[in-house]
């Protein structure tokens, strides 16, 4: 007899006690237990057994909802921030995932901030999905008597910026809800347009929110949260243990294994959670760009309360690898170029992608000259952001180590030598220097908290995680079973970790790989045709309760993987395409398909 039958739960809140306990470590589940121990003693001590909604509501109130749709996390952080800092005001306030937030509630709702993320180019977070559709949809009741605000997170180095934000404050406004204020859209250097936003949304929360009767007590349900020593305003400088090469002589990709030292610094990560790396630019780029221009790198700029000479702003705090679109909208203006100011119309949206993905700033400022002082040139290139790489090991295995996989971005454009900011920061790195470092969770792409089975789709470095996860799994001996679909060019060249795979399958740790090498034969063959291949495979364990994860490219291998996976759950479900994105939209909310995707 198992403890499923044992269980006096009914059958259909068992897998919601697991997801509410999955990943939570011995002292909040302590802790959770001890709630839940509080709560059946109140009952019983009422005389009440009746469902929850039965009881006197805490939400008769004025209430502040706040809703979140998170990718990477920074959405989650500023949500929950606010929420907070709403509470410590003296507001009733709850701050809500996407995917966890009941759409019938919309009509009841009357005070609403949401905090959404677009990926990709124009993408909704996954947790959002289902809330976009039905918003977006014929279902989505009127909202007279809603207020409401959004903060939108992007960036602005795709042409779609903020694309989801923008669509969800128009689609408000349409339902008939009134806008508090202005939406706002932050780039990946949040905290310039998100505090603002912050302050006035909490201002705007206060005024709407005029409270006379004493606040009702509730316990909320979660552990205190602490700020960790080391974080993204404050890194720690971690020491290079090793940076090796893992990529074939023959390949045309310089992908290296990275082993850093966390000792002494007291943090902690799970497999799936990110690493940030905060980078500086090359002194080559930096002088090229101070040549272009004809400034003097030691001209003294300030901003703000910083201060810094014209070299290091550009070499420690300004973005010069990617194009974002304001920079080029300023620098259109300024050169007065009209073939630039063309571009920005949005029939050109195409061509300014493709120019964006292979233009560095450099190339703007040489191409179409134009004046720039020092001053204005700081203000208009957009902060240097951190770069986040899904952490390739599991701590239980490492101990007081992280490892990444990361592809030396390194290029030939028109003649010139081009590279990718942090990837030519880390690969140039040598044994014993620092890396300043942050640990960035990722509660959406964990391995499960039971023993089901486990699909790992990658391409190239989005390898990384599934790496940790075979870690982590064996560490624990779990029983359910792994599968890796790995793709890249070569097997000769590109096979990445081909020795520890080989091993996990030898040792039972991995129970099967297919692998997808696109051009070692006349026909690319991609992971989304090895997945086609095993279609039948692929349904049956998802069927039986196994989790599904992707990991890599957001706007070409994942997209292309998510419409096979379609196709595979029409083919063997029988049923229409419409009905099988239903269902894998459901696996989504679920957290049993889980996308790491950049």
């Amino acid at each position: 007899m198992t403890a499923a039958t044992l269980s006096p739960l009914p059958e259909d809140k068992q897998p919601l006690v697991a997801r509410l306990i999955e990943g939570l470590e011995v002292p909040a589940l302590h802790w959770l237990s001890g709630y839940l121990a509080g709560v059946a003693a109140q009952r019983q001590a009422t005389g009440k057994n009746a469902p929850a909604e039965h009881a006197p509501a805490v939400d008769a109130q004025p209430r502040l909802t706040v809703l979140y749709g998170s990718q990477t996390g920074n959405a989650k952080r500023l949500a929950e921030d606010l929420g907070r800092r709403a509470s410590a005001a003296g507001l009733a306030a709850r701050v809500v995932r996407a995917d966890s937030y009941p759409t019938r509630e919309l009509k009841q709702e009357r005070l609403l901030y949401i905090v959404i993320s677009t990926q990709g180019d124009g993408e909704p977070p996954d947790d959002s999905r289902a809330l976009v559709e039905f918003l977006t949809g014929a279902r989505a009741p009127k909202l007279d008597t809603l207020r409401y605000a959004v903060l939108g997170l992007g960036d602005s180095s795709y042409p779609n910026f903020c694309a989801i934000g923008r669509q969800l404050d128009e689609r408000f406004a349409a339902l008939g809800a009134h806008r508090l204020f202005n939406a706002g859209e932050a780039d990946v250097d949040l905290e310039t347009v998100a505090h603002p936003w912050l302050e006035q949304a909490l201002q705007q929360a206060r005024e709407q929110l005029k409270i006379s009767a004493p606040l009702a007590t509730v316990t909320p349900l979660r552990t205190a949260r602490t700020t960790p020593t080391w974080h993204r305003e404050q890194p720690f400088a971690s020491p290079l243990l090793l940076n090796q090469r893992i990529t074939g002589r023959g390949s045309d990709r310089d992908v290296r294994h990275l082993e850093l030292s966390l000792e002494g610094s007291g943090l902690r990560y799970a497999p799936g959670d990110a690493l940030g790396v905060w980078p500086t630019q090359s002194p080559v780029l930096v002088e090229a760009v101070l040549n272009t221009l004809r400034l003097d790198g030691e001209t003294v700029v300030r901003v703000g309360d910083d201060e810094h000479t014209l070299r290091t702003w550009l070499a420690e705090h300004r973005e010069l690898t990617q194009l974002t679109r304001p920079f080029f909208a300023a620098h259109a203006e300024r050169s007065g170029d009209t073939r630039l100011q063309a571009l920005l119309l949005p029939a050109a949206r195409d061509t300014l992608a493709e120019l964006f993905s292979s233009w560095q700033v450099v190339d703007l400022l040489r191409r179409h000259p134009a004046d720039w002082s020092a001053q204005t040139l700081i203000g208009a290139l957009r902060p240097l952001a951190p770069r986040l790489y899904s952490i390739a090991s599991s701590q239980s295995v490492v101990g007081d180590e992280v490892h990444l996989t990361v592809s030396h971005v390194d290029y030939t454009f028109e003649g010139e030598a081009r590279w990718g900011a942090a990837s030519r920061y880390l690969s140039q790195h040598v044994d014993g220097e620092s890396v300043p470092i942050f640990i960035e969770a990722n509660d959406r792409f964990r391995l499960p908290g039971d023993d089901r089975d486990i699909v790992m789709i990658g391409a190239g470095t989005g390898v990384a995680p599934f790496r940790a996860f075979v870690q982590e799994r064996a560490e624990r001996g779990a029983s359910g079973r792994n599968w890796l679909v790995f793709g890249n060019p070569h097997f000769h060249s590109d096979f990445l970790y081909q020795v520890e795979w080989q091993q996990a399958l030898k040792n039972g740790q991995l129970s099967r790989i297919d692998l997808a090498f696109s051009r070692d034969q006349a026909e690319k063959r991609y992971v989304q045709h090895r997945l086609l291949e095993q279609g039948r495979r692929l349904y049956d364990w998802l069927e039986n309760g196994a989790h599904l994860y992707v990991c890599g490219d957001a706007n070409r291998m994942a997209k292309d993987v998510h419409k096979v996976l379609i196709a595979i759950v029409a083919e063997h479900a029988g049923c229409a395409a419409e009905d099988a994105e239903a269902r894998l939209n459901q696996l989504i909310q679920q957290g049993r398909y889980a996308r790491d995707v950049y």
